[in-house]
């Protein structure tokens, strides 16, 4: 009895500690709501200022970049926004003063208008018996009410002349006011834009990398925002403007310029603005021509806007899925009124990047984020277990578009069969089992069908896939024989219920040369040991591929195949391609050497007229090979160049051993033992996750004399588009390379490129110094008689 009641007081402490969290959780947003709600005198002034800070700090950093003081910058920027300011509302009040001196003449169009639309409404109708009936009925209400009650109304005295005046001084001055707090609190931010960082990156606290990323990110997110609706509202009002002009309307400029502004305003602001030219469209012309053209002009560029210009810049710019905008809209009108729709979507946007910089704040990322909330396997597997196929196939279809089908077979198949083997045996029902089995079976039919293989025309396929032991291997096996034939290599499945000596034979195994095992075990040694010594004592010549989906690629030794049996053991559908292909030469596929490119001879000519070897560069190469080095935190960065026949180390972050020496001491390598010679070959940037898991560099002598498994390489490509070499980072661990690293690499490519062409400028001008020099000597000379 006493553990079971100490387990139950265990729980019910636990459950009244979430109860007390979740209760704290709301206290503090209902008092952050009120606190946002009251204080909004001071906060949308606030953040105002910090939004328009963000729109004008790209120049005032411009500037202050070419020499000009920071105060004298500030001023520089707000003179010529002000100075922008006053002539657009000059602009405007001469629009709207010529505006209002035509309006009288259009008194007769517009009574005319409303005169031919009432009679043509005061024609009898199917409604009018049903509007007569209620007016009748309203006027025995009203009558009743009149005989019981009457009505009372108190009229406020009439104020003096002077108190009117206050009144409508005090409303106009109102505006104005804020304008003035928001003009001194843009200037306060922009002077101390660096204390305010170091504030908020005190308040974020924790981890300073993670905050600054967090703060860089909120304000590249909100400044191409911002300027992203710069570029579409401009590029909405000035064909709006000419369109208005060509059309007759009156005062189009004014119209174009209100466009632009109001457009800011998030979703109702498109619709307020077109109501101006469209009423004055109604009222100028005794027609309908007009305004029928206006709207149809309106309505063309919003299609335009909407479908085309948009979707183009904003792209992902605030990172905020479309329904979270639409929230956080009616949030924040709710709590600001119109303003604070307008600021509705940079606000949100510093909510998004909280929540992705604070762990307490995670839910905001999953809540406002446009990155899904579940990865495509993770979806998949989902919609297998709740028995929707045809969605889990439309999911699949959608991947496919993007990344092809082995891609999606190694990123998203196969992790949909790990998410069922974790399963298997913890929370899955044998009714799940059964539904993600036979949803897997309609998937890839469904594959094979839209993306059929190569037909296999032999008598015997070229490879046998086959499951190990579980159903998950035999639909591994499927995906795994679809993708060979994919890649051009005939394959075909077989189904094996027990390894035993008969079940083996009667795998029909004759002709076949390679077979391909699949097995999601994460501990399958002794099972595959003894499918292979079943396999071979039947088939003495077969070559067999192990394929371990469970056991992460770090745990495999250089030795794991001989320990188990196999020829070859392969993690990935990509690696186990590799693997087949090395044992079938005869099929053509991927190339296990670089191909030089097509215009080889011009590059290498390129690269010896460059710089790039000259000793002279080797000091600053080594300096930006040390610095890659340490910014990524690998063993050796490198930086070559791909000769005709040999690559040459000319930068270095530590002395290298293991390699031959030209004529001045430089490492180098015979050019097919060159991984370099891949971003050479390819153009672009090569990532090696674990050269032991890669066919391709799994026997390269570089690689196993270093114990190498990590190598990454971006091209040192010049102007002319030649790529002179590499500058690659290489380490003794399999590790993955982030976007935002790559990125990196790219640039310090760039650095070295920059580094060699200023290098090429330093010796032209030298010899033509010299030219010049070795002429003027000439001239000087006595002409020999």
């Amino acid at each position: 009895m006493m553990p079971r009641e100490a387990e139950s007081g265990g729980l019910g402490e636990a459950g009244s500690a979430d109860i007390v969290k979740v209760a704290a959780t709301l206290v503090s947003a209902a008092v952050i709501i009120a606190a946002l709600y009251y204080g909004q005198d001071i906060l949308i002034p606030l953040a105002f200022a910090f939004l328009i800070g963000f729109a004008l700090n790209p120049p005032v950093m411009w500037l202050r970049r070419g020499g000009v003081p920071k105060v004298i910058s500030i001023i520089a920027v707000m003179t010529v926004v002000l100075v922008l300011l006053a002539g657009l509302f000059v602009v405007l009040g001469t629009q709207l003063r010529s505006l209002g001196e035509q309006l009288p003449t259009y008194q007769s169009t517009i009574n005319s208008k409303f005169n031919d639309l009432k009679a043509q409404f005061k024609a009898p109708g199917i409604f009018d018996s049903a509007l007569n009936a209620i007016a009748s009925l309203q006027k025995e209400v009203e009558a009743v009410q009149g005989a019981t009650a009457q009505r009372v109304e108190v009229v406020p005295a009439a104020g003096t002349q002077m108190q009117v005046a206050l009144v409508w001084l005090g409303r106009a001055l109102e505006p104005l006011a804020t304008a003035g707090i928001v003009l001194v609190f843009v200037v306060l931010a922009l002077l101390d834009r660096s204390d305010l960082r170091d504030r908020l990156l005190r308040i974020l606290g924790g981890n300073l990398h993670r905050s600054t990323d967090a703060i860089e990110d909120a304000g590249r997110r909100i400044s191409r925002y911002l300027l992203m609706q710069l570029v579409v509202n401009v590029t909405f009002a000035l064909p709006l403007t000419l369109g208005l002009w060509l059309i007759g309307v009156p005062a189009a400029p004014l119209w174009g310029v209100v466009a632009a502004v109001l457009r800011f305003v998030p979703y109702v602001g498109a619709l307020i603005s077109a109501v101006f030219p469209l009423a004055l469209a109604f009222a100028v012309d005794p027609g309908w021509h007009m305004m029928l053209w206006t709207l149809a002009l309106i309505a063309g560029l919003e299609l335009v806007s909407n479908n085309i210009v948009e979707p183009m810049l904003y792209g992902t710019s605030t990172g905020l899925s479309a329904i979270s905008l639409i929230a956080a809209a009616t949030f924040w009108t709710a709590l600001w009124g119109p303003v604070g729709l307008i600021l509705s979507t940079p606000l949100t946007v510093c909510l998004l990047v909280l929540g992705k910089t604070l762990p307490q704040l995670q839910f905001l990322d999953t809540l406002l984020g446009s990155v899904p909330a579940l990865d495509p396997a993770t979806r998949i597997y989902q919609r297998l277990l709740a028995n929707d196929v045809e969605e889990a196939i439309e999911i699949a279809e959608g991947e496919i578009d993007t990344l092809s089908v082995v891609p999606f077979y190694d990123a998203v198949g196969i992790a949909v069969l790990r998410l069922a083997s974790d399963d298997y045996g913890r929370q899955a029902t044998a009714a799940h089992r059964l539904r993600v089995a036979e949803g897997m079976d309609a998937l890839l039919e469904e594959l094979r069908e839209e993306h059929p293989a190569a037909v296999v025309t032999d008598s015997a396929p070229k490879v046998v896939c086959i499951g190990g032991k579980w159903e998950i291997d035999a639909i591994a096996a499927e995906m795994l024989a679809h993708a060979l034939g994919l890649e051009g290599i005939p394959a075909q499945t077989r189904r094996v219920v027990h390894v035993t000596a008969s079940s083996v034979a009667r795998l029909d195994l004759d002709g076949a040369p390679v077979v391909c095992i699949n097995y999601f075990s994460s501990e399958p040694d002794s099972a595959v040991r003894q499918f292979c010594r079943r396999l071979r004592q039947r088939w003495p010549e077969l070559e067999i591929v192990v394929v371990l989906w469970m056991v992460p690629a770090e745990a495999l030794a250089n030795d794991a195949r001989k320990d188990i049996g196999a020829d070859e053991v392969a993690t990935s559908i990509k690696e186990a391609i590799g693997r087949v292909r090395r044992m079938l030469p005869e099929v053509a596929g991927e190339p296990t050497e670089a191909e030089p490119p097509a215009n080889d001879a011009e590059r290498v000519a390129a690269l010896h007229g460059t710089a790039f070897l000259d000793e002279a560069l080797r000091d600053d190469l080594d300096a930006i090979a040390k610095r890659a080095a340490d910014a990524f935190d690998v063993d050796v960065a490198m930086i070559s160049a791909i000769d005709s026949d040999r690559e040459v180390i000319i930068g270095r972050s530590k002395e290298l051993s293991g390699f031959g020496r030209d004529e001045v001491g430089r490492p180098t390598l015979p050019r097919q033992a060159a991984i370099c010679d891949y971003v050479v070959a390819g153009g672009e940037t090569l990532i090696v996750a674990d050269t032991e898991r890669d066919a391709r560099f799994t026997d390269n002598p570089v690689a196993k004399a270093w114990g190498l498994r990590f190598y990454a390489g971006a091209p040192l490509r010049t102007g002319d588009g030649h790529v002179l070499g590499a500058l690659c980072i290489l380490d003794r661990d399999a590790r993955a390379l982030e976007p935002r690293e790559r990125q990196l690499l790219e640039k310090l490519a760039a650095d070295i490129i920059e580094t060699i062409s200023r290098k090429d400028a330093d010796r032209s001008s030298q010899q033509q110094a010299e030219g010049d020099a070795e002429a003027s000597a000439t001239i000087g000379q006595q002409v020999p008689k």
